[in-house]
C-alpha cells in the first residue's frame, strides 16, 4: 500500500487521509511506492493506448475518469532536437497527465469538495477531470490569468475564484480553503500522485525510442512537476534495468523569474529565505518565485548531470513564432525549452510542447 512520506522529516500518513501536507513542516508529500516487475517493450503490445498502459509503474490503476490522456506524438524538429506534442491532450496541456491521477484518487476518497490552485493549465485539467468524476470543484487563479484559460475552467462547471495578486497569493488562498474538513486539495505541487502522472511522459519516450532515452531532456521549471516526474521515471527505468543510463535533465526558466537557476549556479541546495517576488513574463506557467519542492528540483538536476538555462522575453517571442512557422502553435510557457536548446547540435534532446497556443494567443 502506498503511503505519503515527508522528504524533510520522515512523517508518514495514509493516502486515505485528506491531509494535504506534512503536519509538522507544512511541506509537500512524497509517495512511498514501488513499481512492480513485468514492464517491457514486448509486454505493451495490445494494451490501452493511453498513459495507463504503464500500469506496473503507477500507484493507481483502472481509472474511471480517464479522457484518453497520454501517448502524444514525438516529432523531430532538427537533426538532434525532437518535440513531444503534449499540447495534444484533452485539455490542451501536459497537466492532464497528473490531474487524472489526482482526480481518480479524489473519486475513490469521496471528499465533499475538491480545491485546486493554478496559473491556468493545471486548474483547467483538474476542472475537466472533476467534471468527468462528478466532483464539485473550486479553482483559485491569480488575477491576470489568460481569459481563455478561465473560460475553460468555467466551461467544465468549476467554481472560479480570482485572487488579487500573483501566484503566491493564489496558492495561499487555496491552501487556506484546503484546510476545511472534507476537502481534497488537488495540488499539482503538494500531492505526489501528480508527479506519478507526469512521469508517464518519460515512459512514452522510452517506448517510442525503442527502449532507450535521449542524451538530455529539456524541461520547463516553475514548480517543477514535469521535471520531478521525469526524474522519477528515469530512476525507475534505470533501477529495473530498462535503460543503461539516465539522461541529463536540462531545467529551463524565464530569465525574468529564475530563482532556481540562480540558486543552482550559486551552488546552493535550496532557495534563500528572501527570494524575490515574481516579475512579469510571457512564461506565466513557470513564473514561480518560491517553489515548495525547490530542494528536490535542484538535487534532481545535479544528480542527472544536467544544468539550468534561462531565456529572455525576446527569445520566448521568437521561439513561439518559429515553432508556428514549423506548424506548431504553442503557448508562450510551452516554447521556453525550444528557445533554450533549439540550436543544439551536439546532443540528442527532447523538448515538451506543453500547452496549446490557443490558451494564450500569439505574444505581441
Amino acid at each position: 500500500m502506498a503511503m505519503y512520506r515527508c522528504p524533510q522529516d520522515g512523517t508518514r500518513a495514509d493516502i486515505t487521509d485528506l491531509t494535504w501536507c506534512c503536519p509538522r513542516c507544512r511541506g509537500p508529500w512524497d509517495l512511498d511506492f514501488e513499481t512492480s516487475a513485468g514492464l517491457s517493450l514486448n509486454s505493451l503490445a495490445g494494451r490501452v493506448n493511453s498513459q495507463w498502459r504503464y500500469e506496473e509503474a503507477l500507484p493507481l490503476s483502472a481509472p474511471a475518469v480517464s479522457l484518453g490522456e497520454g501517448r502524444t506524438p514525438l516529432v523531430p524538429l532538427t537533426g538532434t532536437v525532437s518535440a513531444k506534442l503534449d499540447y495534444l491532450m484533452p485539455t490542451l496541456s501536459f497537466k492532464d497527465r497528473g490531474a487524472v491521477m489526482l482526480v481518480e484518487l479524489a473519486r475513490r476518497l469521496e471528499p465533499a469538495r475538491v480545491v485546486a490552485d493554478s496559473s491556468g493549465n493545471a486548474g483547467t485539467a483538474v476542472a475537466a477531470y472533476c467534471a468527468r468524476a462528478a466532483l464539485p470543484c473550486t479553482v483559485y487563479v491569480p488575477e491576470g490569468t489568460s481569459p481563455k484559460k478561465t473560460e475553460q475552467i468555467r466551461a467544465h462547471g468549476a467554481r472560479l475564484e480570482v485572487v488579487p495578486g500573483g501566484r503566491e497569493a493564489t496558492a495561499l488562498a487555496a491552501r487556506a480553503a484546503a484546510d476545511a474538513p472534507g476537502t481534497f486539495y488537488a495540488s499539482h505541487v503538494f500531492n505526489p500522485y501528480f508527479l506519478h502522472g507526469t512521469k508517464t511522459y518519460v515512459y512514452e519516450l522510452w517506448e517510442d525510442l525503442g527502449g532507450r532515452l535521449p542524451d538530455a531532456l529539456a524541461l520547463p521549471v516553475g514548480n517543477g512537476t514535469l521535471l520531478l516526474g521525469a526524474a522519477l521515471a528515469t530512476a525507475e527505468l534505470h533501477a529495473r534495468g530498462l535503460i543503461e543510463r539516465r539522461p541529463a535533465l536540462i531545467a529551463v526558466q524565464a530569465e525574468a523569474v529564475s530563482p532556481l537557476a540562480a540558486a543552482f549556479h550559486a551552488g546552493a541546495r535550496e532557495l534563500p529565505a528572501t527570494a524575490a517576488d515574481a516579475a512579469p513574463t510571457l512564461a506565466e506557467g513557470i513564473a514561480i518565485p518560491r517553489p515548495p519542492r525547490a530542494r528536490q528540483i535542484l538535487a534532481a538536476v545535479r544528480a542527472s548531470g544536467g544544468t539550468f538555462l534561462t531565456v529572455t522575453e525576446d527569445r520566448i517571442r521568437a521561439a513561439q513564432r518559429d515553432l508556428a512557422s514549423r506548424g506548431f502553435f504553442v503557448e508562450t510557457t510551452g516554447v521556453a525549452c525550444w528557445a533554450a536548446v533549439g540550436g543544439w547540435t551536439d546532443r540528442e534532446v527532447v523538448v515538451p510542447l506543453c500547452g496549446a497556443g490557443l490558451k494564450t494567443g500569439l505574444a505581441a
